[in-house]
Order: structure tokens, then C-alpha cells, then sequence
């Protein structure tokens, strides 16, 4: 799955997108540039402490760095056109005052910045809803099939919706709905996460930062803060040197940590983990995934023979130390092809294979 960053020009989209993934963007290029973030998680660092692995292997999230979205790029529709091909978007608002970057609207307006983009993917939408429309209500008196009928009354819905400039993501859809939807890419029926970028002077208070400049989260929608400043300094220290700098703002884990969780959490993915003297690994799947499909995410070959799964919560793992006293307390358990695996699980999978 892929999440593109998105953004004015001078907001430190890519300079956060470099920050993440390592990838160097060189300035002033008008193109698309593609990266893998690492997903931070104290828990799998933790049972790598234990087990002292030879190879420790994080979640990740596949990273689209999007051309910075302009006045003409957004009335030409190139810019909103390079948008289709992801499946969440990482919306990032200047909030910082600085004299020396110019701002594309003027002034500083977090809020109007996020408005005026909402207003653009509805618009976008609306446009490509009208051209369905039509289309269907041609098809529909030539042949009306019960297909066609089903999805001539979603886009009967869908169509006041956006007019009321209410983004597709806030429309109430059945399973078989959003199916049906899926194959258009709307932009406004896409996860957003709005990432506020703030001054080094507000860099202590990136908890209270997004409700403070009046932004509110909807269905499929996240806010998180950051300061782009204070990341690229941690960029360049150690662990105790970074823990060290954090500590001198108040703040317990970096914005990108944040940041790159949030966004895992926007896709509805959860982690699980398998653990042992080889590796320590976090595994990604759906929230809601059960056993059997949670081995297969391992090997195709272990759903397939899939026996039994052992489990343990993570934390129990770490107080206990091992699985064979975890096992004595009866807090190692068998669960069969249909548990729903958990956030922070730790799994092994039996098989015949």
C-alpha cells in the first residue's frame, strides 16, 4: 500500500519525506519520488533486547514523495491527476512563521490551507461522479441490469454529498459499497492524515499543536504534529544524544516516530510479531486478520498447512523472559486458523509443511 505526502510548495513536505525514508530529493524538480519508511516500535525493540537476535526487521510503509501541488497544478488537474495512485494521504500544513520562506497564500493558515484542498478532491470528484452518471443513465435504458441499477443509486448518493462540498470519506458505505467504489480512486474517499509541520518554538507542545490551530479529525482522518526543525537535529545524533535533545523540549519520542505510526494506523494495519534468536520481526497485516491469514503474511506455504498458532502478548513475553515459563503460567496459548490476532501479539505458527 502506498501513502502519498502531499502539500503547498515551502511547507517541508519533501524535507520530511527525506527524513523518513532517506531518500534525496534534489530541489526544485517537479516529479514524484518513491521511499520506504521504517515504522518505529518500542515493542519489537524490546524483544530484541531479549532475544538478541541476529536480524531485527521493523514494519514499513511504502512512501510516495508527491510533485508540491501549485495554483496552476490543482486548476489544470495535474496535480490532483498524480494523486489516484495511492491508497491514504499524508497532508503536510505549514504552521511555522518565517520570513524567509514565502508562503504560496500570503500569511500562515493551517486551517485554510487544509480547506481549500478539501474543496479541491470534492471538486474533482464531483466532476468525475456527473461524467459516471450520465454514462449509467445511458447504459441503464439500453440494458437494466441489476449491477448498473445498484450503482446508479450510489452515485445518486454520492452526488448531494459532494455538492454539500462533504468529502466522500464521511459518506456512510456498506462493504459491497466501497467495493463497488473502489475501482474509480476518488481522492476524497482516501484515509487522510494532516500533518502539521510547527516552529521550533512550539516544538515542546506537538501534543496540543493540532488542536490549537482548530483542526478537527472525521471519519478516516488523523492529525498529528511535527517540527521539521527539530527532526533533521535528531537526524544526526546518537540514542542518548537524541533522548537527551527531546528531553530538552519536553517530548518522550521524535514527531517522525509519531508521524510514521499514525500513518500505519491510517492504512488500518496492525502489527504482530515472531520472535527468536534468528530474527524479530514485525509483521503487518488488516486489523481484524485472523491466525491463518496472519501466517500466510509469513509464507503462502504456512497458511496452507496451518495447524495451530502459539500466542502470547508481547508484554507478557517480556515480564516472563521466556515462552517455557510464559508456557507454565498457561499464558502461552493454542489458537486455531479462526483467532483474531491482536496488536502486539507475538506468534508462531505450527504447520506441516
Amino acid at each position: 500500500m502506498k501513502t502519498g505526502i502531499i502539500g503547498l510548495p515551502q511547507v517541508g513536505k519533501t524535507s520530511l519525506f527525506t527524513m523518513l525514508t532517506g531518500v534525496e530529493v534534489t530541489p526544485g524538480k517537479r516529479e514524484d519520488h518513491l521511499g520506504i519508511a521504517r515504522v518505529p516500535d518500542q515493542r519489537l525493540d524490546q524483544l530484541g533486547d531479549l532475544f538478541h537476535p541476529r536480524k531485527l526487521t521493523h514494519a514499513t510503509v511504502e512512501l510516495v514523495d508527491v510533485a508540491s501541488l501549485t495554483q496552476e497544478s490543482l486548476r489544470d488537474g495535474s496535480g490532483i491527476a498524480a494523486l489516484r495512485n495511492v491508497d491514504a494521504l499524508i497532508h503536510v500544513v505549514r504552521a511555522f512563521d518565517d520570513p524567509s520562506v514565502p508562503h504560496m497564500a500570503g500569511d500562515v493558515n493551517p486551517l485554510r490551507d487544509i480547506q481549500n484542498l478539501e474543496f479541491d478532491l470534492v471538486v474533482s470528484d464531483l466532476g468525475q461522479v456527473e461524467k459516471r452518471l450520465e454514462r449509467v443513465e445511458k447504459d441503464i435504458k439500453k440494458q437494466k441490469t441489476p449491477a448498473l441499477v445498484e450503482e446508479l443509486a450510489l452515485l445518486q448518493r454520492m452526488k448531494p454529498h459532494l455538492e454539500a462540498e462533504q468529502p466522500l470519506r464521511t459518506l456512510a458505505l456498506s462493504v459491497e459499497e466501497e467495493k463497488r467504489m473502489r475501482g474509480f480512486q476518488f481522492l476524497s474517499q482516501k484515509p487522510i492524515l494532516y500533518a502539521l509541520n510547527v516552529g521550533e518554538d512550539q516544538a515542546g507542545q506537538l501534543e496540543t499543536a493540532t488542536d490549537r490551530a482548530g483542526i478537527k479529525t472525521a471519519p478516516k482522518t488523523g492529525a498529528v504534529a511535527i517540527c521539521a526543525k527539530v527532526e533533521a537535529e535528531l537526524a544526526g545524533l546518537g540514542d542518548e544524544e537524541a533522548a537527551e535533545f527531546m528531553g530538552s523540549y519536553g517530548l518522550k519520542e521524535s514527531g517522525l516516530a509519531r508521524l510514521t505510526r499514525a500513518a500505519y494506523a491510517l492504512l488500518g494495519v496492525m502489527s504482530f510479531f515472531t520472535a527468536g534468536e534468528d530474527e524479530c520481526r514485525a509483521w503487518t497485516v488488516p486489523v481484524g486478520s485472523r491466525a491463518v491469514e496472519a501466517a500466510g503474511a509469513i509464507h503462502t506455504d504456512l497458511s496452507k498447512h496451518f495447524i495451530r498458532a502459539e500466542v502470547i502478548r508481547w508484554d507478557q513475553l517480556l515480564e516472563l523472559r521466556t515462552e517455557a515459563a510464559a508456557r507454565e503460567k498457561g499464558l502461552l496459548r493454542l489458537e486455531g486458523k479462526d483467532y483474531i490476532v491482536q496488536d502486539g501479539d507475538v506468534m508462531h505458527i505450527r504447520h506441516s509443511g
